[in-house]
């Protein structure tokens, strides 16, 4: 929300009031905090007091390298829930310190610090790290203040609020070069810098300026980030309303941010997941591969039968199979009964499927929504189960099912309801569930059970206790390490309730490459495990799209093949093309690949949620963050910290890619390319540019390895490339148990592995 019509002016129809001094300063009892309070004129006499609006600042050390920064201007307005769950492991100490010198008040936590400078009728606070190297960010004249729509003529009109909107605004400076990423989920382009972004989440598939998972955090390429502690909609103009700044608004009385010193992004990850939740960890099969009936397709028994036998036939591993919409009946969703004309007896039949070695677990479709056609919805309404209007009625609209109900998951009867609900499902033998939907959620003409909470905070705050009852059902009957989910939705701390899924992409090069870049946004927001729609959910892809995005798929940590309206097992995209470069071929050899990746990819995982690193779909600039160059790619990505990827986005299967400073091995033939330097190659469907980085040590499963899980002493080999003194990894087991920690060892002029003795082929 733009509230200048350029440097001068103010918008059309907006009052804005800024801070314009520091008037005073208040330190905290506890030596951890200071309140500034900031008039918004300059107070030159003691009649400049009266009549005048002031904004409340107050900087607070939050633990070691976060500070926050609250705005107020109304201290009496309701702060209504619901609030992000801050420090769910536990806050740890913070080193705070306030110093005061004839330049300013210094707050410091850990290795930040804000300065307010003490210049009199000034109003400017600069975030710096404590030894005054890394200049990071500032709040600066007309930084931060309150915005009226309409415009107020007189302080008389405020008496009434009720047809005016009241909004808190910052803004904080960008340093030339500065670029900014993450905010969720987001499909245009990676740095952020000239974008009006709005944290509302949307179901808008992939191609547009909407966002499934819209998360309130964002990291610069200076050694900061800042996440945003509002539950409600959050409007950004990263650098679009000014261009030298990052303009943050809310509507509301209040908004708060904590700024996180970094100074490299790892750092920055894993102190903004101390803040929010780490992600947890997942079961070794879920990395194998997962095949769906997808979306409006006609299947049953039969189907799904031909389809397992049909991979097993063409040797390709499967380890999830995952029933669509339509397990359910039409009209019904989401009544949690199989339909008995598809599937007379489903608990039979997934007993059977398993027991055949064909697959391993199942998965199935919900949603937190009830049809008014089922039976359960009349259970749920006449229970107050479900999200009611301001008038009493339950909330009902035909988007989507008709007459459908919201679950209300602030009633906690309805929590333990729809708990009760997906343990029937556990039953019959469903391992996973695909939480779908969760965005469409209203704001207005809405009473929730919890009467504590704002409609508008609802809306995106939604996602986050819908997927955490599902989550925590999974892990009440199959153990905390056993849960996973397939998740559409997201804000910020979701990431507590892996895995997340990049949503209806169609299927097209354009759409793969904006799903990548989905992911890579998401990634940089500490979210860990991240999937795709092989093949694109929208359309039928032809056979070179479906295989380019197979290798892309399989090599993110989490793969599904899925669709909207056909099929996407490979015998029917090529019509059973069973060369080498056919489609069924290279699913197979990327399956495999995956298999055989896995003591490398799942110790690395492990790594990854201890600090909130993404697994895959790495960012380049998280690994390198001093090369400028690795900040601007969008087309490759890192597997775990070894390993570079770049997809193919072009039916000629050319691709242009850039390796940063270094020895990169290919993968497949051994070649080695010296960095930093953009490359070149042309590949067919059974390669893509996979890079081995100089320096790495890496586990890896013998070629045409089928298993997700196994002993991972055994069967395994040990390559380094180009080791050096730095060379390292730790390997362990599927309980995150050390098996080995393998280092290199120089003897002579040669270098040799250390800690791999008990490993054997």
């Amino acid at each position: 929300m733009k509230f200048r019509d350029g440097m001068w002016l103010v918008a059309e129809g907006k009052r804005v009031e800024y801070a314009e001094e520091v008037y005073s300063i208040n330190e905290a009892p506890d030596g951890k905090k200071i309140t500034l309070l900031c008039p918004t004129m300059q107070i030159r006499s003691r009649g400049d007091t009266l009549n005048r609006p002031t904004l409340t600042v107050e900087l607070e050390a939050v633990m070691d390298d976060i500070l926050s920064i609250e705005v107020t201007h109304w201290h009496g307005a309701q702060n209504k829930g619901p609030h992000y769950d801050l420090f769910p492991s536990g806050r740890p100490d913070v080193n705070a310190i306030i110093a005061k010198t004839e330049q300013g008040t210094t707050i410091s936590a850990g290795n930040l610090s804000a300065t307010v400078s003490s210049a009199p009728h000034t109003f400017d606070i600069r975030f710096h790290s404590k030894d005054g190297k890394d200049k990071l960010t500032s709040l600066l004249n007309r930084s931060v203040g309150l915005a009226y729509d309409p415009a107020t003529s007189s302080p008389m009109q405020t008496a009434d609020m009720r047809e005016i909107n009241h909004y808190i605004l910052t803004q904080s400076t960008l340093s030339v070069g500065e670029q900014v990423y993450g905010l969720g989920e987001r499909f245009g382009a990676l740095n952020k810098v000239g974008q009006a972004i709005t944290l509302w989440n949307a179901d808008g598939g992939t191609s547009s300026d909407q966002a499934y998972k819209n998360i309130p955090f964002w990291l610069s390429n200076r050694g900061y980030g800042v996440f945003i502690d509002a539950t409600e909609k959050v409007d950004l103009e990263v650098g679009s309303e000014r261009c030298s700044r990052v303009q943050t608004s809310v509507l509301g009385q209040r908004l708060k941010w904590h700024i996180i010193y970094g100074p490299s992004p790892k750092q920055i990850l894993d102190k903004y997941t101390t803040l929010t939740g780490k992600p947890a960890k997942v079961p070794t099969w879920s990395f194998g591969l997962w095949l769906s009936t997808s979306f409006t397709t006609d299947y049953d028994d039969a189907t799904v039968l031909s389809f397992l036998e049909g991979m097993k036939a063409r040797d390709i591993p499967l380890q999830v199979f995952h029933y669509d919409c339509f397990w359910l009946r039409a009209f019904h969703w989401c009544d949690f009964v199989f339909s008995p004309k598809h599937f007379p007896d489903p608990k039979a039949s997934i007993t059977r499927l398993k027991a055949s070695g064909l697959m391993n677990k199942v998965c199935v479709w919900i949603n937190p929504y009830l049809g008014q056609a089922s039976p359960v919805f009349a259970e749920a309404a006449s229970k107050n189960y479900l999200l009611k209007r301001k008038n009493g009625d339950v909330f009902q609209w035909d988007l989507w099912q008709g007459g459908m109900g919201i679950i209300d998951f602030t009633n906690p009867e309805a929590c333990e309801w729809y708990t009760s609900c997906l343990e029937k499902l556990f039953d019959i033998g469903v391992d996973s569930l695909k939480t779908d939907f969760g965005e469409r959620i209203p704001s207005k003409d809405v009473q929730w059970f919890d009467t504590s909470v704002a409609p508008e905070k609802m809306h995106n705050y939604y996602a986050y206790i819908y997927n955490k009852v599902v989550y925590e059902a999974l892990q009440k009957r199959y153990g905390k390490y056993e849960a996973v989910l397939f998740a559409r939705a997201a804000t910020a701390g979701t990431q507590q309730f892996p895995l997340q899924w990049g949503g209806d992409c169609e299927s097209t090069f354009e759409a793969m490459a904006e799903s990548l870049r989905g992911g890579l946004s998401l990634g940089m927001c500490g979210f860990s495990f991240w999937s795709v729609d092989i093949g694109g959910f929208e359309g039928t892809p032809d056979a070179s799209i479906y295989k380019r995005w197979v290798q892309f798929g399989l090599l993110c940590s989490h793969s599904r093949l899925h669709g909207s309206n056909s099929y996407r097992v490979p015998w029917l995209v090529d019509d059973d093309d069973k060369s080498e470069q056919g489609c069924s071929a290279v699913l197979r050899k990327f399956t495999q690949l995956k298999c055989r990746l896995m003591p490398y990819l799942y110790s690395e995982a492990m790594e990854s949620i201890k600090h909130g690193w993404p697994v895959s779909v790495r960012a380049m600039a998280i690994e390198f963050p001093e090369d400028k160059t690795a900040w601007l790619c969008d087309q490759q990505f890192m597997l775990g910290s070894s390993l570079l990827v770049a997809p193919v986005f072009d039916e000629s299967g050319e691709v242009e890619f850039y390796l940063p400073e270094g020895k990169w091995t290919s993968f497949w033939d051994g070649q080695v390319v010296e960095g930093p330097k953009w490359v070149k190659e042309t590949h067919q469907f059974d390669t893509l540019p996979l890079y081995v980085r100089e320096g790495s040590i890496l586990v890896l499963g013998r070629e045409g390895e089928k298993r997700t899980t196994w002993d991972w002493t055994k069967d395994v080999e040990v390559k380094t490339f180009f080791p050096n003194g730095k060379s390292s990894f730790r390997l362990v087991d599927p309980d995150n148990k050390e098996l080995a920690t393998i280092t290199a060892v120089k003897s002579d002029d040669d270098w040799n592995v250390k800690g791999a003795e008990g490993l054997a082929r």
